[in-house]
């Protein structure tokens, strides 16, 4: 009798194994994902990514695995979006100036349109990219945009105090912002943000425009020596979060929803820490005694007005490419100035 009674107890629990077995997601079936970063770790912006990858992981109840390479581990800044393209990574973050030409109608938003803070640049971001969807980043699946505080005029070993001070100045910039450098009277080099630190540290150039968050996030304020708040002719950068299409196509249904409620919750996270971070790399610069200039209204109209002929550049070379380079203007200016209200 009490063999037979044991023999039942293993058989139920037996059961029970089983049971438990099917109804617990396999980790072998689990879909993996590789998410590359040109941010350090320590960079707030990569700790929003590698969060948004726990967030995945979490919604989706184990049946998406993100492993998340920062500190450009896996692709270079420069080549991340190439990269989830050909599927070296499936989900990357970089910037959509650093393949100029590549996307051009996007280009409008990292226009010198005097951006105030990270979260109207965003919004333009955004805001153009859903209007021009159908004709822009159409060979990755775009998760979602967002866009750095206003960039600023930052120089070593020259005060920058009025236009006629950039004359001369090689500054370090990407995409739109070299055409902002060269209006401004300064001489453009290209470099990706990575670069930044030891070419301003050997005096490889004499500046580098970037918002005020890459002094601290970067430690760019280290080795600059002032800071020109040329926010009339502030531009931004674009940066995206975008999928390999392949990867997001075989997701199942429920999955691309999860995925998709956590992006919309991202945007504005991003932002806001963009804007966080201004507030910290300007106490920083001011930590390390570091010269900020501000401009008078006076001044400040002169720099607006010298960066004017790039947006005139930038509807004259869509309308070449049979773009609609005033509608994209138009388009950012609108969610510019919505943004204020």
């Amino acid at each position: 009798m009490r063999g037979r009674i044991v023999f039942l107890a293993a058989v139920c629990l037996a059961a029970i194994g089983i049971l438990f077995f099917w109804s617990v997601p396999s980790q072998a079936d689990a879909v993996k994902l590789t998410y590359s970063n040109f941010f350090p770790a320590t960079h707030v912006q990569s700790k929003l990514a590698e969060a948004w990858a726990k967030e995945v992981e979490k919604r989706t109840e184990g049946k998406v695995k993100v492993e998340y390479y920062p500190g450009q581990t896996l692709t270079k800044a420069d080549q991340i979006y190439d990269g989830v393209v050909n599927g070296i990574s499936d989900v990357g973050f970089s910037v959509l100036g650093y393949t100029r030409g590549r996307f051009p109608l996007m280009e409008v938003v990292d226009l010198p349109l005097g951006y105030k803070n990270g979260v109207e640049a965003t919004n333009v971001a955004n805001a153009v990219f859903n209007k021009f969807k159908d004709q822009v980043l159409n060979d990755t699946v775009v998760m979602y945009l967002h866009a750095h505080g206003p960039g600023l005029v930052h120089t070593k070993g020259k005060a920058v105090k009025k236009l006629e001070d950039m004359k001369g100045l090689k500054i370090r910039s990407h995409g739109t912002s070299q055409k902002v450098v060269k209006a401004l009277g300064g001489t453009p080099v290209a470099q990706p943000m990575p670069e930044t630190y030891q070419s301003l540290q050997k005096g490889v150039v004499d500046g580098a425009v970037y918002p005020l968050e890459s002094n601290k996030g970067w430690k760019l304020g280290e080795v600059i020596d002032f800071c020109t708040l040329d926010f009339p002719a502030a531009y931004t950068t674009t940066f995206f979060v975008t999928m390999n299409k392949d990867k997001w196509n075989a997701l199942p249904d429920d999955v691309k929803a999860v995925i998709k409620k956590i992006n919309e919750e991202w945007i504005p996270q991003h932002a806001k820490a963009w804007d966080e971070s201004d507030q910290e790399g300007l106490a920083f610069l001011k930590e390390k005694k570091k010269e900020i200039i501000e401009l008078d209204a006076q001044e400040g109209k002169r720099w607006a007005d010298a960066v004017q002929p790039v947006l005139s550049e930038f509807v004259d070379d869509m309308g070449k490419k049979n773009l609609p380079g005033k509608e994209a203007l138009d388009t950012a200016q609108n969610a510019l100035k919505e943004s204020r209200k």
